[in-house]
């Protein structure tokens, strides 16, 4: 395949002498076949390189889109990489332990009372409590300074305050749908916990002006088991740490004031407590006891009276309508008491009710009074007319007057009779002896005085005492009204 008679040099490169390979002289088909394989080389080899670009490219659009919020905390962490290395520290211990007291700063945001109960003496509240404290063994770097936010299960994990609620009978932390816990640690260590409470408490109530009266109530909070040379609890914003929704309103109550305080609490097997008090005040709406209460115990006392002015001859109708009002102002006393406590002392209802009570029973005995003194003086009527059967010609009411009044004037009115209406002659002297009896009667009544025949003309005339009821009863029932509004208004 080479020419004859040619030469190479020594160092193995071409000269004139030794001409190349004779690869123009390939053939044409295994040129076609040479370039088909470069080609599907090329084709093989970009591949891989195109796959590559496709996954910068997925990327570089995700880091566009999480940019903006990009943070290290923000981004999940095997448990070997866990920023807030809580299996590194014993959290069974408070922060600092042996050091001084750590602070924790406490705010509420009451959502809603719920009840007051005057019978148990307690009421029911829902709220939003919040703790501020600083545990270095959660700090962690981050170059936004910003939180990490924490459901209940890390809160099992780390330590937290003990706080817990004095005096409360009952509470609970919601947990619907989940437990309603939140947990926000800051990089600095500085954590913020809150959780969502529903709490019934006791309430000292004092009910001597009920239902004119107003209540104020506390919620205390204080550490179980840490005294404040371990745990200062304090409010973190003073008064402005305790909030409450505008929209909170009771039936009964109108709520005057929310605010905080705080002092010490002694023990003495354990020593002195943070203790942090929310107070509010709450003031009875009387409008709803004047309607069931104070209006219809009115009405019975004057109903009472109406018997004043019944026929005193009308028993069925005056008894009735004593018992009724009687047994009206017991079942309202019984219906007040049973939505009440049963406290040893006098309430301000109790004044009134009682007070109307004693109106009512009053009415009925005035009524017993009268129907007893009208009986004896029918009986003394009978006797009389059972010693002097003559009636001297003259009509019963002209003959002697049952008040006991007969005067010389009535004995003379016996002039004013025709004969016909006169009895005969054989009956003089027994007419003679009426008159003269019923004369001495008048002359030694007449000796007795004007105070002793005004009595005696009120106890006989039983209209009379009906008479003076229907000024006495009415004008010491308003008397009594306004001393009872003037003192307990």
């Amino acid at each position: 395949m080479f020419k004859a008679g040619g030469t190479c040099t020594a160092g193995g490169y071409w000269s004139a002498e030794c001409p190349a390979p004779v690869a123009s002289k390939m053939p044409y088909f295994a040129k076609l076949l040479l370039l088909i394989f470069c080609l599907v080389l090329l084709v093989e080899s970009r591949k891989p390189r195109r796959r590559r670009w496709t996954s910068q490219l997925e990327v570089q659009r995700a880091s566009r889109i999480y940019k903006k919020n990009h943070d290290v905390t923000k981004t999940w962490r095997g448990k070997t990489e866990q920023l807030l290395r809580v299996d590194d520290h014993d959290f069974t211990m408070r922060p600092a332990f042996g050091g001084p007291a750590i602070p924790v700063g406490v705010d509420v945001q009451v959502e809603s009372l719920d009840s007051i109960s005057e019978v148990d003496m307690d009421f029911t509240m829902t709220l939003y409590l919040r703790h501020y404290w600083r545990d270095e063994r959660l700090s962690f770097p981050s170059t936004t300074n910003k939180s990490m936010t924490f459901d209940g299960r890390l809160v099992k994990k780390i330590w937290v305050p003990d706080v817990f609620f004095v005096h409360s009978k009952r509470s609970f932390t919601h947990d619907t749908t989940t437990d309603n816990i939140m947990l926000r640690v800051f990089p600095d260590g500085h954590v913020l916990y809150s959780m969502r409470i529903t709490v019934t408490a006791m309430c000292n109530m004092d009910f001597s002006r009920f239902p004119l009266d107003s209540q104020t109530c506390s919620l205390e909070l204080e550490s179980y088991a840490y005294t404040d040379e371990d745990l200062m609890l304090y409010w973190k914003n003073g008064n402005e740490s305790l909030k409450t929704d505008e929209k909170i309103s009771l039936s009964q109550f109108l709520i005057q004031k929310f605010h905080t305080t705080s002092r010490l609490a002694f023990y003495s097997s354990t020593g002195w407590y943070n203790r942090l008090y929310i107070n509010f005040t709450l003031r009875r709406h009387i409008f709803f006891f004047l309607l069931q209460t104070y209006f219809p115990a009115t009405l019975m006392v004057m109903l009472s009276w109406v018997s004043f002015w019944i026929d005193r001859r009308a028993v069925p109708a005056r008894v009735s309508l004593g018992i009724t009002t009687v047994l009206t102002m017991s079942t309202i006393i019984t219906g007040v008491n049973a939505s009440m406590p049963r406290v040893s002392y006098i309430k301000a209802v109790d004044v009134y009710l009682w007070v109307s009570f004693v109106f009512v029973f009053l009415s009925v005995l005035e009524y017993a009074a009268v129907n007893y003194l009208t009986t004896v003086q029918e009986r003394k009527e009978r006797k009389l007319r059972e010693r002097f059967p003559c009636t001297c010609g003259i009509s019963h009411s002209k003959t002697m007057m049952l008040d006991g009044n007969y005067s010389e004037s009535d004995a003379n009115s016996l002039a004013g009779y025709t004969k016909n209406q006169m009895v005969p002659e054989e009956e003089k002297q027994e007419k003679m002896v009426v008159h003269l009896a019923m004369s001495n009667e008048s002359n030694s009544s007449r000796k007795r005085g004007l105070k002793g025949h005004v009595g005696l003309r009120i106890i006989q005339n039983t209209h009379a005492i009906d008479k003076y009821s229907r000024l006495i009863f009415p004008g010491t029932y308003i008397f009594f009204n306004l001393i009872y509004w003037s003192v307990f208004s």
